[in-house]
């Protein structure tokens, strides 16, 4: 399975899982159907599925168009969502499995950005090839979290510790180029972490030259990540709590006024 990147809106990205041998393609979180469709047109593959992570318009927005185009194409989210999603047919819910172009992706329920949030984990993205892909939409994103709209602050931490338990080389597909802004946020609660130092300067670079800072990888995530951190003395001591639950919140609060 490949899986390509395709910028949509303002700073979204739409993921495109290819199964080349079958001439087939997924779309995870189409924001817009006209990248995708150019993208298909462009190789000659047939839709055959679309997954929503949540029922946000920036992440569902191309989904009637492409079902105009593909009928046949199933359409995946969760259950908790249900009426919420354009074109709805699977209602997922945790521990679930889908077949998706030739691999199989584990549904992962992940509430807290929105109540109905999941995410998609592909153990592996390609035959013989371990690594494994996380489709996480905006529960985690590369140096960030996603907002709390919908959920609490003790649901966000559940989920962002089932992300943060999956292998370290876990490919992190989130769904908008918001790093720069979040790593600059990390150095105001963790500025003496010297991996974040580095990372942000990497990423500064990166983003000057236009180039997507998506995929992450776990690891990094973890190293760098201040939401994935709220264990950590420093990140605690910069919020004056060691509660976990707080911990997070008073991170979030930060964020949400950064």
């Amino acid at each position: 399975m490949r899986i390509d990147c395709l910028p949509a809106l303002q700073d979204n990205y739409i993921f495109l899982l290819v199964d080349v041998e079958q001439r087939q393609a997924a779309v995870v979180d189409p924001a817009e159907a006209e990248p995708v469709l150019a993208a298909l047109q462009a190789e000659g593959l047939t839709l055959t599925a679309i997954l929503n992570t949540h029922h946000h318009g920036d992440h569902v927005g191309g989904n009637r168009q492409l079902l105009r185009q593909f009928p046949e194409a199933s359409v995946s989210a969760s259950a908790v969502d249900r009426d919420r999603i354009p074109g709805q047919m699977v209602l997922l819910e945790a521990g679930d499995r889908l077949q998706i172009c030739g691999q199989t992706a584990e549904v992962l329920f992940v509430p807290g950005h929105t109540r109905g949030h999941i995410a998609y984990y592909f153990p592996e993205v390609a035959e013989g090839n371990p690594r494994g892909a996380l489709f996480c939409g905006d529960t985690l994103f590369a140096g960030g979290c996603g907002r709390l709209f919908e959920g609490t602050p003790a649901q966000m931490l559940d989920s962002l510790q089932q992300l943060r338990s999956l292998p370290d080389d876990t490919a992190i597909y989130c769904a908008h180029e918001y790093t720069l802004n979040n790593l600059r946020f990390a150095l105001t609660v963790d500025p003496d972490n010297f991996d974040l130092q580095q990372r942000y300067q990497a990423v500064a670079i990166a983003r000057q030259q236009g180039q997507a800072t998506i995929p992450s990888r776990l690891d990094i995530e973890k190293a760098t990540n201040p939401f994935l951190r709220w264990d950590q003395a420093a990140l605690q001591a910069a919020v004056s709590s060691q509660d976990p639950v707080q911990t997070l919140a008073r991170l979030r609060s930060r964020k949400d006024q950064f």
